[in-house]
């Protein structure tokens, strides 16, 4: 006979013989499954950012010019500046291809200080409770790894130069985003939003077929039968 299995927010069938109740997992099981599949992911996530084109060739993470360059880019190609344009877009990018691997260390660690009351809450949460997770305790210490390694990546750049200074004068009229003031902080910013929306998304994998990719201790976990 099979009994439905619910949890993390997907649905398996299980056995009489082998149904598990969620009483017989041991909080070293429920968190140990958990923390498994979050280091795969961050490996995952990371290797598939940090590799030529992780952003550039990526539309999902890719980065674009701020949105004040945006708006003046055709006038920037009519003046003959279009290569410039190009070279601190491509500069941006590689960028954060360069900055990414400094997140693997950092997601790990996180995952290894979670809690078995962190593991249970985002085993109980929401579609993103991990990424969640992620973004709680990983945004500060990551942001401080990447910064040094994006300006080291734009400080020759031309245009980059050009955009700070007008920025920054920009912002305290109102006409830039305090966001986009500055280039590196702006670069910096959304490499971690394609390494949080690269997470969600190996997130999701998890979710959605945690027994196709998982080890034997995270399909227990995951296959724990809820009566």
């Amino acid at each position: 006979m099979r009994h439905l299995v619910a949890i993390f927010g997907f649905v398996l069938f299980a056995t009489h013989a082998n149904a598990l109740s969620v009483n017989d997992l041991t909080n070293a099981e429920a968190s140990g499954g958990l923390k498994e599949a979050l280091i795969q992911a961050a490996g995952k996530a990371v290797g598939q950012l940090s590799a030529v084109d992780g952003f550039l060739g990526n539309k999902e993470v890719k980065i674009p010019l701020p949105e004040t360059m945006q708006k003046a880019e055709k006038a920037m190609r009519m003046f003959g500046m279009g290569k410039q344009a190009d070279e601190l877009v491509l500069k941006m990018n590689r960028a954060a291809e360069a900055a990414v691997p400094e997140a693997k260390a950092l997601l790990v660690d996180s995952v290894k200080k979670m809690s078995v009351a962190d593991a249970k809450a985002i085993l109980a949460g929401g579609d993103d409770a991990a990424t969640q997770y992620f973004k709680k305790t990983t945004s500060a210490p990551m942001a401080e790894k990447f910064l040094p390694i994006v300006k080291k990546a734009t400080e020759n750049v031309q245009l980059a130069q050009q955009y700070n200074k007008f920025a920054e004068m920009g912002s305290k009229f109102g006409v830039v985003k305090k966001e986009q003031a500055n280039l590196e902080q702006y670069v910096t910013q959304k490499t971690l939003d394609g390494v949080y929306l690269m997470m969600a998304k190996e997130e999701a994998a998890i979710r959605k077929d945690p027994v196709g990719q998982a080890s034997n201790l995270l399909k227990k976990v995951f296959g724990t039968l809820i009566q």
